[in-house]
Parts: C-alpha cells; sequence; structure tokens
C-alpha cells in the first residue's frame, strides 16, 4: 500500500470515528422515542450508503416489531415521524405452538444469537428464508441483495431490536455492492450506541408513562370517590390544554408572544391532572353533607327522638292529672293536645330547617334557639359506649348527675373538635405563603350553631375543610422532588382558586403573581365545574348562562379578562362544549355583548 493511500484510508478511518462521536452525541441528546429511532435507521443507512432499512424492537412477547422502514429508490417511508402506519405483522422469535427458534428468518436469527450477519447476495443465501423478500422484489421490481443484519445490545447486554440494513452502493456509480467488511464494525458500534440510547428512552418513557398512569389513576379515585366531583379531574386537563393552545396559536394581541416547549406542555400537563390531588384528604361527610346536622349520619334522627320522648312525658302527665283529678277532664285533653300540636310544629320547623335550601332569617334563627331551650330529663349515663375522640372531648366538662335536665337541642363543648395548632396551614409564618382567614375550630358540631346556618347546609369550619384541599394540594406537590423541568407543577395546581384583585384563596395572589398557565387553570376549573352535568346536587347550566356568569366574575377581577376573551373568540369555549356538554345544554351563544 502506497503512502497516500494509507494516509488516505487513516484519514477515512479518522473522519468515520469522529461521525460515530457525533452520531452518538445526537443520538443521546435525542428525547423523543419516534425521533430516535428514525435517526438510528437514518444514521446507519448515510454510514453505509444503503438504499434501504428497516429497524425492528423487539417485544414483550418475544417478537420483532417493524417500527422504521426506508426504501430510498421506491420512495418508501414507513413508520416513525412520517405517520405511515407500518402493516406488516411482527416476526416471532420463536413458534408459539412448539417454542423452537425461528433461525430462518434473518432479523429473528441475529435477535435470537446476537450475532451480526453480512449477506452479499439475499438470492443465493442457503441458510435463511428470503422468501418473502423475493415476493417483495416480484411486486415492485425491485432486486434485493445484499444484507448487513445488527444486533441492538443495551447495557445489560440484553438484544432490544435489530438494524437491518438493505443494498449497499457505490457512492459514485450507484451501482449496489456488498457491505464491506471494515464498514461491518462501524455499524455495530452504531448499533451499541443506538441501543444505549433506545434503551435509556424506552426506560425514561415507561418511567413517565408510570408517572402520568399513576396520575391519572389518583384523579380517576378522586372523582369515583364522591358523586359531587363527578369527572372534574379528567374534563379540567383536556379544557386546560384547550386554552393554552389557543394562547399559543395567538398571532396578535397579550399573547402574541406566548408559547410553550415540549417540556412545558408535558409540565401544564401534570400540574393539570394534579390540580385537585390534596382532595384525597377531605373527609367526603363533609364533601357529601346534604343537611345541616349531618355528619357520618344525619343527625336529625337522635333530635327526633327526643322530641318523642317530650310527646311522652306530655301524655304521661296528662294521664297523672286526669287520675290525680287535677283539673277538668277537657280542659286537660285541650291543654294535651295543643302540647302536642305544638311539639310537632317545633319538630317539622327543626326538620325543615335541617335541610337548608332556602335562606335562614334571622326571626328564624331565633325560632331554633328559642325550641333549643326545651328541657327534657335525661336518666342514662350519656358517656357510655363512646369512641376514644368522642370521650376525650366530653371530658373537658364534668358529667351531671342523674337524672340530669337537658336543653333539647344544644352547642356543647364536647360538639368542638379543637385545630391542632401544628398544622402547617394554621401557622402565621408557614413556609408555603399561605394568607388564610382560619377558623378557630376545626369542626363544630353544635346542634344549634349547625341549624342557624343562614344558607346551605356547611358552617365556616367545613367550608374551610373543603377549600382547604387546594392547601393540601399545595403542601403534598411542593414535597415532591420534582425535576428541574416540572419545577412549576406545584404553581400550576395550586392557582386555580386564586383570584386576579387578590381576593383568592390560598395566597391571594393578584394577576402579576401568576403566570399564564396558571390563570388559564382558574378558567378551566371554573367553566367545567359550571357545566358539568353529572352533579347531583346541582343541575347542570346551558352554555349561554355558564358564559354569563363567567362574565361577572371577569367584571369582578376574579378571572384573567384578556384569558377570557381569548376563551370566547378562539371558539373553545364550543369546541369543549360540543365534546363534554350534553346536547340540551348547547345554546347560541352571542359572544359580542362580552367583548366590550
Amino acid at each position: 500500500m502506497s503512502v497516500e493511500a494509507s494516509a488516505a484510508e487513516g484519514n477515512t478511518e479518522l473522519v468515520n470515528f469522529q461521525r460515530l462521536i457525533d452520531i452518538g452525541i445526537a443520538l443521546s441528546a435525542e428525547r423523543d422515542i419516534n425521533r430516535l429511532m428514525e435517526r438510528i435507521l437514518l444514521e446507519a443507512k448515510d454510514l453505509t450508503n444503503a438504499d434501504g432499512g428497516t429497524l425492528y424492537i423487539k417485544t414483550e412477547d418475544d417478537a420483532l416489531k417493524f417500527e422504521i422502514m426506508r426504501t430510498d429508490s421506491l420512495n418508501i417511508a414507513l413508520g416513525g415521524t412520517t405517520g405511515k402506519e407500518i402493516t406488516f405483522p411482527p416476526i416471532r422469535m420463536r413458534d408459539p405452538e412448539t417454542g423452537e427458534p425461528n433461525e430462518k428468518n434473518i432479523a429473528s436469527y441475529c435477535a435470537l444469537t446476537g450475532t451480526s450477519i453480512n449477506i452479499k447476495d439475499a438470492y443465493e443465501a442457503e441458510n435463511f428464508d428470503f422468501s418473502g423478500t423475493k415476493k417483495f422484489d416480484e411486486g415492485t421490481g425491485y432486486r434485493s441483495r445484499s444484507f448487513l443484519t445488527v444486533p441492538l445490545k443495551n447495557s445489560q447486554d440484553e438484544i432490544i431490536g435489530v438494524i437491518q440494513l438493505l443494498n449497499a452502493t457505490d457512492p459514485e456509480t450507484g451501482a449496489v455492492i456488498d457491505f464491506s467488511q471494515t464498514i461491518q464494525p462501524l455499524v455495530e458500534a452504531l448499533a451499541s450506541q443506538a441501543a444505549v440510547a433506545l434503551d435509556n428512552q424506552q426506560l425514561l418513557e415507561g418511567q413517565r408513562n408510570l408517572l402520568e398512569s399513576f396520575i391519572e389513576l389518583i384523579a380517576s379515585a378522586i372523582d369515583a370517590k364522591s358523586p359531587y366531583t363527578g369527572g372534574h379531574c379528567q374534563r379540567v386537563p383536556e379544557l386546560t390544554k384547550m386554552l393554552a393552545k389557543a394562547a399559543c396559536e395567538a398571532t396578535d394581541g397579550p399573547f402574541r408572544d406566548f408559547d410553550l416547549t415540549e417540556d412545558q406542555w408535558y409540565e401544564l400537563h401534570i400540574g393539570a391532572w394534579l390540580h385537585d390531588c390534596g382532595k384525597v384528604t377531605t373527609p367526603e361527610y363533609v364533601v357529601d353533607k346534604a343537611v345541616k346536622l349531618e355528619t357520618i349520619y344525619n343527625r336529625i334522627h337522635e333530635i327526633r327522638m327526643r322530641f318523642e320522648v317530650l310527646k311522652r312525658d306530655a301524655e304521661i302527665d296528662y294521664y297523672k292529672a286526669l287520675a290525680a283529678g287535677n283539673g277538668d277532664p277537657d280542659d286537660l285533653k285541650r291543654q294535651f293536645e295543643e302540647r302536642l300540636a305544638k311539639i310537632d310544629g317545633d319538630y317539622e320547623f327543626i326538620a325543615k330547617a335541617n335541610v337548608g335550601d332556602e335562606f335562614m332569617a334571622e326571626e328564624d334563627q331565633e325560632r331554633v334557639r328559642a325550641i333549643g331551650g326545651i328541657t327534657w330529663t335525661r336518666t342514662l349515663d350519656d358517656r357510655l359506649g363512646l369512641s376514644f375522640e368522642e370521650r376525650k372531648r366530653k371530658e373537658r366538662t364534668e358529667p351531671r348527675p342523674l337524672p340530669a335536665t337537658e336543653h333539647l337541642l344544644e352547642d356543647r363543648d364536647d360538639h368542638v373538635v379543637y385545630r391542632d395548632a401544628l398544622e402547617p396551614a394554621a401557622q402565621p409564618d408557614n413556609p408555603f405563603g399561605f394568607k388564610l382567614n382560619i377558623p378557630e375550630h376545626k369542626y363544630n358540631f353544635g346542634e344549634i350553631y349547625n341549624l342557624c346556618i343562614a344558607r346551605g347546609t356547611l358552617t365556616e369550619e367545613e367550608r374551610f375543610k373543603i377549600n382547604d384541599h387546594i392547601v393540601q394540594t399545595i403542601i403534598m406537590l411542593e414535597q415532591l422532588p420534582f425535576p428541574k423541568q416540572l419545577q412549576r407543577v406545584p404553581e400550576y395546581a395550586g392557582g386555580h382558586h386564586e383570584k386576579m384583585d387578590g381576593t383568592g384563596y390560598p395566597r391571594k395572589l393578584t394577576k402579576e403573581d401568576m403566570s399564564v398557565p396558571a390563570r388559564i387553570m382558574a378558567i378551566a376549573d371554573i367553566f367545567e365545574a359550571l357545566t358539568a352535568a353529572d352533579r347531583p346536587y346541582k343541575d347542570p347550566k346551558k352554555l349561554s348562562a355558564s358564559i354569563k356568569i363567567m362574565s361577572f366574575m371577569k367584571k369582578d377581577a376574579h378571572i384573567d379578562d384578556e384569558l377570557f376573551k381569548l376563551f370566547l373568540t378562539s371558539g373553545v369555549f364550543k369546541e369543549y362544549a360540543d365534546r363534554f356538554l350534553e346536547p340540551y345544554q348547547i345554546d347560541d351563544v352571542d359572544i359580542s355583548q362580552y367583548l366590550e
């Protein structure tokens, strides 16, 4: 070999070596698994100047799945980023009935043995079955000749796939040639780099899928926990992404420069799915509280028995008076019937107040207190058969000697559940930045206290506990070691109850304090709640009514005015309605009246 030839060969080896380094760097930087697989095959084709090639990935059931196919001279490009599906069935590495290895197919043989196979001419090969290749050639007029089949081995020396290159060509003449023995080690080195990059990406993809599945599992469990949430946790992410997409596509206005990278889209996706994860801590008896006296059960039954005792006492007093001759029998009977009628009327009033479906006026609250002042006699020990927690609350006061005269309705000390001073949200200098108006007590089960709730069925303490789910969401998420690209998940998930004027919950943030994705989630959360058709406690609102309510919220600076405008002008509200609302909810909406 001449000096010139030797130098040229050395220079080629140096170039190829540098190229392998560059390819390895590029493969390790690629994060999309479809683009990665496509690049692996294209780099191998380019390195060998092959006309075609196929990338197979080994499946869990020992088969080789066609992932990427290319044949330049036939303009064949399937799989990967092309969006064109490969319809060929996977190649079985073993007979499904006998378990015998499939050594006739060159790709399966390569995967089974872990060795590279260099075929000069498929039509002359004796050890492998190329009948499928020949049939393909007959149908296309192609001539498959040289094959180089190389296994993809990961860092654990496991076969995860196969690269098969077809018809090496002379770069100068374009003639089909053999895959040279000097190029084969380069392809094997590329395959080794590719296998490591692909294996790492598959591991990351697996972890990502596991994380997403776990998050969606939590969201589904929260929705299934109570009929009052329905599919909320699953619909809010969809609406969030719709509005975020509209903001990214805006070419003018306040969002013309807004965009999200691939990582930021994923960050928003995770934040939206986790926005109500704190609801796992909310007791069902609070969320589902249907009447004022309900805790674990509806305590109206307990109070009704006290009224029954009053009626029995009235009856006993009546007959005692008759027997003792303490008055005119007719007068005694009239007084007895009036007494029963008053007891019945008082109970009916208390029972109606318990439902809480109307605003309770102050005079009605006074009547509850007056009825509560009626006394009855208890003759049994009220400290027997109690749970540990209930017994501790009872022990705050001295027991009353029996028989004990008690009020018909009471707000007792043992009805109050004290707040734990160690709760993070209860600390004025809490590390989460919460600015909360925290009720003095955790719960108050007082009977008069609950029956005098002016609106609805929830006490101040119970409303705080329901709102506390967002506090718990933030606390839970900020304890998780999110990687750098997911650092804003707690912000996105924890900001959907904030208001643009700084009166929201739990940090009293203003519009300027919040990112665009966080403000988007606030709109998505509200609109889903207004239009949800699977809440048993309310009728679903029609589209026009929901938009009108949100327009008032915009005027009050509770939601972002610019995002609300985009929500309307982009048609996102209608797109969501078509996908998730019942047909009878979808009516005409004149958005012009809300765009002034």
